[in-house]
């Protein structure tokens, strides 16, 4: 896991058909180092394009600036026409924390962009989100009211003066929103209709706003007030919300476009199957979805997993197949192709990474560890041991969960398998990371030693290398004997007729404690503290012990159950 500080940026610029123009825009991002440009999603209809980038603050806030000064050189908004709201060239731009930052810290970094653009390219900027410096500047909406077209005016309201950059109307650039927010997916879904006006009916349905209290007819009757003259509005049936709907030319239908301002508040799924739920009331069909821009890893494991419990399926499966069932049950590729590695970020992220022994075929990592290399070794092969072990002990949990005639126990193996997963995803994690230990001990020894100074440093730093290098193996000695209570489980309850798999599981894992165990021996005799080593290897030894009566009791009942 990265121990970068990473934040993304989302800026929206007001040109959606003209790709030199984006082109333009996006080289100015990829010009700067220490930050990735992970997707460009123009759209003819809005004639607005969402840019999201992922960096270090400093360097994404530098690659946010070039991008809004090079947006203000080549776009008009005077002639700017769009179904989206919009008041500027660079319409908005809001930082989201990533990895190790807080929010605090991110509002500084938007509050230093804003202030950066006023003054430099004289553009009047609003801070909105938790940068906001006042209350009513928190919401988009009241920043952005009257659009583009309001703005001669707006801006000479002194309530309503640009938090920096002049109180001028300029008619080129407009002005520009700069925030800290919380991860925002952008949603559109789809219905089977060509009415924006049915479409912007279940909106209002749904978004926190709601819609506006009517006397006598609910679409054309007076704007009820209260005792105050406030108009009384109707509150939707989602939390952390907005929604508009409206008509996408390309596509020949009509969406309802969904921004989810939380989605730890309202997920996407939940916001799926509310807008199913009102347009059938309505009338109406949901055919699919489109997502604008991307989404975090957990939004489209926790939607699949959703789907899956619904159909009372097993949720202990790969990641891989649980983004395939969220996919087709929110029919994310109605309008074209969803591709998992562009649209959700850590897959996108991982592009940059180095290539790992986990991501080699089977052949592959076998051929390695033969190879004259020492690594991988032990450690890893151990590590890989207590995967594949696991793995089947989950491969028979999900047997069990689909097993005729047990359909009412599917729950009750979905908590084993998806236990098991657990299990087998940290002990995957650890196969490279027994290399990385390796490495760094090499590194250690290969620091300079001609002075004091340098002997002291290169002393601490083998000391550490090899105290991590004993951690390692010893994590995976404690993952391989945990996960036995998986194959346990299997051949007390599991479908009888893959009992033996639990059986071959069960030994896989009590061989990676044991191969574990001696890694964690040969690097302890390095290590000076003695007492530390005594410690690992008396804990070491306690776990030896406690995996082969494990293994004894379990292979007892497996034998027991294959009758021959």
């Amino acid at each position: 896991m990265t121990t970068k500080r990473l934040i993304e940026c989302v800026p929206n610029f007001s040109e959606g058909n003209d790709m030199n123009i984006i082109n333009q825009i996006t080289r100015e991002i990829e010009s700067v180092e220490g930050v990735r440009l992970i997707d460009v999603d123009p759209g003819k209809a809005t004639n607005r394009t969402v840019v999201t980038m992922v960096g270090t603050p400093n360097e994404v806030c530098e690659a946010a600036f070039r991008a809004v000064k090079k947006a203000a050189e080549l776009i008009d908004m005077s002639k700017h026409k769009g179904a989206h709201p919009r008041f500027g060239a660079t319409d908005v731009c809001p930082l989201v924390p990533v990895a190790n930052i807080t929010m605090e810290e991110t509002v500084e970094y938007a509050r230093k962009l804003a202030k950066r653009i006023g003054e430099e390219l004289k553009i009047g900027v609003y801070c909105y989100e938790f940068a906001a410096f006042e209350e009513k500047r928190r919401n988009l909406a009241n920043c952005r009211e009257g659009e583009y077209e309001a703005l001669p005016k707006r801006l000479k309201d002194p309530a309503w003066k640009p938090d920096f950059g002049p109180a001028e109307f300029n008619p080129k650039s407009g002005v520009t929103a700069v925030g800290a927010r919380n991860f925002l997916v952008a949603y559109n879904i789809n219905l089977n209709t060509t009415s924006t006006r049915r479409a912007n009916a279940v909106a209002f349905d749904i978004r926190e706003k709601g819609r506006p209290q009517r006397i006598g007819n609910p679409i054309t009757g007076k704007i009820a007030v209260d005792d105050k003259g406030n108009e009384i509005w109707i509150p939707g049936s989602l939390k952390a919300c907005k929604a508009i709907g409206w008509f996408i030319d390309e596509y020949g239908i009509a969406q309802i476009s969904i921004n989810l301002t939380d989605i730890t508040v309202t997920p996407v799924h939940v916001a799926f199957e509310e807008v199913c739920k009102k347009a059938q009331e309505r009338g109406l069909r949901v055919t699919g979805s489109e997502l604008v821009g991307v989404i975090p890893l957990q939004a489209m494991l926790d939607a699949g997993r959703y789907f899956l419990r619904k159909q009372s399926r097993s949720t202990g499966i790969s990641d891989a197949e649980i983004i395939k069932i969220a996919v087709k049950s929110l029919g994310l590729d109605e309008l074209y192709t969803f591709d998992p590695k562009k649209k959700i970020i850590e897959y996108i992220l991982e592009d940059d990474k180095k290539k790992q022994l986990v991501d080699m075929s089977l052949k592959g990592f076998i051929e390695e560890t033969a190879s004259e290399s020492p690594a991988p070794g032990g450690g890893s092969v151990s590590a890989a041991m207590g995967a594949m072990g696991v793995a089947l002990g989950t491969m028979v949990a999900n047997l069990s969960s689909h097993k005729a005639g047990w359909d009412d126990r599917w729950e009750e193996f979905s908590e084993w398998a998806e236990k098991g997963k657990a299990y087998q995803d940290q002990l995957v994690k650890l196969i490279d990371e027994d290399t990385n230990a390796f490495n760094r001990i090499m590194d250690a020894f290969g620091l300079p030693k001609s002075t004091d100074e340098e002997k002291a440093i290169r002393k601490q730093a083998i000391h550490e290398a090899t105290l991590y290098a004993i951690e390692v193996p010893f994590k995976v000695m404690q993952l391989c004997y945990q996960c036995m209570e998986v194959m346990k489980a299997m051949a007390e309850i599991g479908n009888p007729n893959s009992v033996s798999d639990a059986g071959v599981g069960v030994l896989a894992a009590r061989s990676g404690v044991m191969g574990a165990f001696l890694n964690v021996k040969i690097n302890a005799a390095g290590l000076e503290d003695k007492t530390l080593v005594s410690d690992y290897i008396k804990g070491g030894e306690e776990l030896v012990e406690k995996a082969n009566l494990l293994e004894k009791e379990i292979l007892d009942m497996v034998n027991g159950k294959i009758v021959i």
